[in-house]
């Protein structure tokens, strides 16, 4: 299948009979050119199907566009799209574009997807951090250009940012738990670095410390290996000499691992996971969850504030969390 070229500036100006200032001046809407000849212009690139290159044109004049650009993590992961479609429907809102890309959960190119963003002169940044170093970005965001730090905060970097309530939503969960009895609660995460997982075994600790549990270690597994499975760290658990009771998991990875371990298992786990996910109302899974389409407009709204008072001082917003109840999370303990 062949191509034709695309139309030029000067191709139109041909059809119309007219010079190629003349129809810079008609798209930039500048100039004195009268109604005959702009209806002219207009009329030729409609038949040539010109559209006119704003982006360079505004660069040549050393603005910006009206984009706003936001890095997220892995494509796989349900939550990154709820959270664009978050932020993309409050810029809409304000009259802005958002150019989405991804690091795929890679430090390594964090930097390198991110200078190619710049590079485009985005009005904002929104960045899921994935490396722990953002500071490569504090010469970007003294030259003007508002750097919103999403679900986690940036690392060496003054900027907005806009996070869950990690502690307090696993604490609750665990509190849950422990309201129904149970004391053999393992909490298990792949990754485990992550800022938000540190918050959320944070606040695991918090709840089992309130009811006298000190030796919580030994029912956390930990693992930053991408290739041990959730799936194989919960059958360990529950196969050694005293399994737990009930398990939390730090994500939606390690709900998707447990999930099949747990289902025909005798006597039955209590389980709870961090982040909702397709099909855990229908399983009744419990989850802390979050309105994530709310945490992408809370980004972008903090991006249109940023771009609004530039030197306002910089905040972290939180957004609430809640366990949802639909009865994994309620199964008591072993008579014991």
């Amino acid at each position: 299948m062949s191509t034709l070229p695309r139309a030029t500036q000067a191709d139109v100006a041909r059809l119309a009979g007219v010079s190629s200032k003349t129809v810079s001046r008609v798209f930039a809407g500048t100039g004195d050119v009268s109604a005959t000849t702009q209806e002219r212009v207009l009329s030729a690139a409609k038949r040539l199907r010109f559209r006119p290159n704003g982006l360079a044109r505004n660069l040549r004049r050393g603005g910006v566009t009206n984009t706003i650009a936001f890095v997220m993590g892995d494509l796989k992961n349900p939550f990154y799209f709820q959270v664009a479609a978050g932020v993309e429907r409050e810029l809409a809102a304000s009259g802005f574009t958002m150019l989405l890309a991804t690091t795929d959960d890679s430090p390594a190119s964090e930097e390198v997807v991110v200078d190619a963003l710049l590079s485009q002169r985005v009005r904002a940044l929104l960045l899921i951090p994935i490396a722990d170093d953002q500071s490569y970005l504090d010469g970007e965001r003294q030259l003007g250009t508002p750097i919103i730090s999403v679900d986690r905060p940036a690392g060496n970097l003054v900027a907005d940012s806009v996070v869950l309530r990690n502690r307090q939503g696993m604490a609750e969960a665990v509190r849950s738990l422990t309201a129904l009895g149970h004391r053999k609660i393992a909490f298990i995460s792949n990754p485990s670095a992550m800022y938000t997982q540190r918050e959320r075994l944070a606040g695991y600790r918090e709840a089992l410390r309130e009811v006298g549990v000190t030796d919580s270690a030994r029912w956390e597994r930990l693992d930053d290996d991408p290739a041990v499975s959730a799936e194989s760290i919960v059958r360990g658990l529950l196969d050694g000499g005293d399994p737990p009771t009930a398990i939390v998991a730090g994500n939606n990875r390690g709900s998707h691992g447990a999930i099949p371990v747990l289902r025909d298992r005798m006597p039955p786990v209590a389980f709870i996971g961090f982040d909702d996910f397709e099909l855990a109302d229908a399983l009744g899974i419990s989850v802390v969850g979050y309105d994530a389409f709310e945490f992408g407009r809370t980004a972008a709204r903090l991006a249109l504030e940023r771009l609004a008072d530039p030197v306002a001082f910089s905040r972290q917003v939180e957004i609430a969390t809640r366990v949802i109840h639909r009865g994994s999370g309620e199964i008591l303990p072993p008579a014991q």
